[in-house]
């Protein structure tokens, strides 16, 4: 069984040799077969320098480097890409996470699990400004997703490479990959691990993150239940509207003959005109998602659904 370790690497030129020797380390302990991916995600300091001495130096680091910075959801899904391991353990490479915890997430693995999500229960952060948002963020999405999970921005996770060889991210989108596995039908367990405070350079994250992380988790809800039949929610939404229309214009007729109004009196008369058009536009973007939809599905063959296992 042979494990990929991919590292996003944003200016972290004071970090990268000492997580090089703590993950060898304990990888040799483990005795399987390893590679180490880092992705240079478009660096300003020397870590394109240390990578490639690196890279020279021990042939099981492998080296990325991006043209400029993209994000970490794009050099974490770089790694996986060119990953060739059976296992899968993204981590940070700040050193806020502990590459000793490599080996107890490997005994979930061989437990039988698909997914293990690290948990940092005594997290080394600011609390207001990363701890108390992160707290909300991780309750908001558990609510929304169903996926029970305390801490889904901890990098520190391990995957079987048959999980997520088909996921694609975008945005903030790498840390919902348990909930898509778990909508998969994958075994996925969570594991308290450590965390540490940043021993140099500053941290790539604020309260603006929040809001990105807010706006995916709304995407992945409309993937879940509405990407397959995008013309219920839309048709929905456009049947709600001309619900709407209908009491606006009864209250309209209402106040006119009974009420003591005229049509001008009111706004009532525009909002019906309003309520009719949104409905007629909401149902045609239906139309235009669903076809969208399948066009997308019929020219790349894909099918609508995931196979676990076949007998015979």
């Amino acid at each position: 069984m042979k494990l990929s370790i991919t590292i996003p690497i944003y200016n972290e030129q004071d970090n990268i040799l000492l997580l090089y020797d703590k993950l060898v380390a304990t990888l040799e302990l483990i005795q399987k077969e390893f590679e180490i991916i880092m992705v240079n995600d478009g660096s300003a300091d020397r870590s394109e320098e240390i990578l490639n001495i690196l890279a020279e130096k021990d042939s099981r680091v492998r080296v990325i480097h991006f043209r400029r910075n993209y994000g970490q959801t794009a050099a974490m899904m770089a790694g996986i890409d060119h990953s060739s391991g059976d296992i899968i353990i993204p981590m940070d490479g700040d050193l806020q996470n502990e590459p000793s915890d490599i080996p107890r997430l490997l005994e979930k693995i061989n437990d039988g699990c698909d997914v293990v999500s690290g948990w940092r229960k005594e997290r080394k952060d600011r609390r207001f400004s990363k701890i108390l948002p992160s707290k909300m963020a991780n309750w908001l999405i558990s609510r929304v997703t169903g996926a029970k999970l305390h801490d889904y921005g901890c990098s520190l996770k391990a995957y079987r490479k048959h999980v997520i060889k088909d996921v694609r991210l975008y945005g903030e989108m790498h840390r919902f990959i348990p909930i898509y596995a778990k909508w998969r039908g994958a075994k996925v367990a969570e594991i308290v691990v450590r965390h540490h405070p940043r021993r140099s350079g500053k941290t790539h994250y604020g309260l603006s993150r929040t809001f990105r992380v807010l706006s995916d988790l709304l995407l992945i809800r409309f993937l879940d239940k509405y990407s397959h039949n995008p013309i219920h929610l839309f048709g929905g939404f456009g049947m709600l509207n001309f619900l709407m229309a209908i009491l606006t214009f009864a209250l309209m007729v209402y106040y006119k003959f009974w009420g003591g109004k005229t049509f001008i009196e009111t706004p009532l008369p525009t909002l019906t005109v309003f309520f009719l058009l949104i409905g007629f536009m909401a149902i045609l973007i239906g139309f235009v998602a669903e076809m969208l939809m399948r066009t997308y599905y019929e020219s790349l063959h894909k099918k609508p659904y995931s196979i676990k296992k076949l007998i015979n």
